[in-house]
């Protein structure tokens, strides 16, 4: 562990909610080896101050199930397909982490035992404290289900303290800032507010979920240098959804 002990950060336990496309290389696609080594690297920046880490991350890089509902796909079958993906992803991201000397252990909500730990909500959290990051994959193993609604849910189950929405931007907005420059900018928004004013940044459900448990959200831009870590350490990094009095 870092040189900097748990009690000097503001949260012990957090869990990070990726996009697919974190892994995915210049064209927006597939897996590149390089985005998932620059991902592991800020993960190792946040682990090594003491904090137990947990990843959701989803599929979009690997497989858009819109296109394939699209086509006529069952949805079903289109969100099985992407539940699968979401492992391809979380093993990647296992290995880029296992490099960087940090312990990782993969668990996936869709059995596949030659490949990864089925998903054991004790089993995660007894990872976590003995200082492993622990991936769960196959988003919640249902279908009408994102991958932000399971990130909210295995928030829950950890009891993690906060949930970290990695994005490619600052914080939330209630217009898109490239286009719009007056968009305005929230450092802090309620749960109601932000389903109210149907913003797009995180899934509705996901975001009732946490509201019905208490749970921070913090969206931030994950590329900007330092931005978790310094959340971490007790700085404003990005935008809360919370509740109005907290």
């Amino acid at each position: 562990m870092g040189s900097i002990y748990m009690s000097d950060a503001r949260y012990k336990r957090i869990l990070l909610k990726m996009s697919g496309e974190a892994l995915a290389g210049p064209q927006g696609f597939g897996i590149d080896p390089a985005r998932a080594a620059e991902v592991a690297q800020i993960v190792k920046g946040v682990y090594d101050l003491g904090i137990q880490v947990a990843i959701v991350i989803g599929a979009g890089n690997l497989w858009r199930g819109s296109a394939g509902i699209k086509q006529g796909m069952e949805r079903s079958t289109a969100d099985h397909m992407g539940m699968i993906a979401t492992v391809m992803n979380a093993l990647a991201l296992q290995d880029s982490l296992e490099r960087t000397g940090v312990v990782t252990r993969v668990q996936t909500a869709i059995e596949m035992r030659t490949v990864a730990e089925p998903y054991i909500r004790l089993r995660a959290i007894r990872h976590l404290d003995k200082g492993r990051v622990v991936i769960f994959g196959g988003g919640t193993g249902n279908p009408y289900f994102t991958t932000d609604s399971a990130g909210a849910l295995r928030a829950m189950e950890i009891g993690a303290d906060v949930l970290i929405k990695a994005t490619k931007v600052d914080a939330i907005y209630d217009d898109d800032p490239k286009k719009n420059p007056n968009a305005r900018r929230f450092d802090r928004i309620s749960y109601i507010d932000f389903l109210n004013l149907r913003l797009k940044v995180m899934d509705s459900t996901a975001v009732s979920l946490c509201m019905e448990n208490d749970m921070p959200i913090v969206t931030l831009n994950f590329w900007q240098k330092g931005s978790v870590k310094r959340l971490m350490l007790g700085e404003s990094v990005g935008t809360i959804i919370c509740h109005p009095d907290e």
